[in-house]
């Protein structure tokens, strides 16, 4: 099973710490054993392939799709929103749906509503990733939740990322916001369960 780069030292310590209560206990290193399980669970980060055609844009986030509607930010301008819930259960990695260079990155600190609740986007912790593909530009949003404590991104001004690359992950679940360009029309609908990297959640326009 591969592990997510940013769990991998805090999976290590858990393992040694379960070693260690061995020595001391059966108990401990029962309960060290399982918190080291749980860890290998939450980081877990499975490989992904996006389907062949370059014109399907896929989900950022593993999770179920909670809204689509029309919005607009100073980046992309008017475009269509397409928000994804990521609970505690869903693998938290994040990928990107479409080829591009990062253009825009801005951090913007928030409240910790419940991840669905219909503010969230705008009034929680949130991180913003726009990046210029070749059908216009595609804007990225992590947001915080109610559970989530950290918002992880590595990602850099002129970064070229490929569709259905890593870019970060949110620790402990909450919601992923793409905005798709004009040119990219929804394929998915409320209530559909979708997985990074490859259910395809966009089609360019033809």
């Amino acid at each position: 099973m591969r592990i997510a780069a940013e769990g991998r030292r805090s999976v290590a310590v858990a393992v040694m710490a379960a070693l260690g209560g061995g020595l001391l206990s059966p108990l401990l290193a029962l309960a060290g054993a399982a918190f080291a399980a749980a860890l290998l669970w939450f980081y877990r980060d499975p490989e992904r392939k996006p389907p062949g055609d370059p014109s399907l844009w896929v989900s950022p986030a593993d999770g179920k799709v909670v809204e689509i509607l029309e919005a607009e930010h100073p980046y992309v301008g008017k475009a269509v929103k397409i928000g994804v819930f990521m609970s505690p259960l869903d693998v938290h990695v994040n990928r990107v749906p479409a080829s591009g260079s990062v253009r825009y990155l801005q951090y913007v600190p928030g409240r910790k509503l419940m991840a669905f609740n219909e503010k969230a986007s705008e009034e929680n912790e949130r991180f913003y990733v726009g990046l210029e593909t070749g059908e216009g530009p595609l804007l990225l949003v992590q947001i915080a939740g109610f559970l989530a404590r950290r918002i992880v991104s590595e990602v850099r001004k002129g970064d070229a990322l490929q569709r259905g690359e890593r870019y970060g992950m949110i620790r402990l679940g909450s919601k992923v916001d793409v905005y798709l360009p004009a040119s990219v029309r929804p394929a998915v609908v409320v209530g559909q369960k979708v997985k990074a990297g490859e259910t395809v959640i966009g089609v360019v326009n033809r």
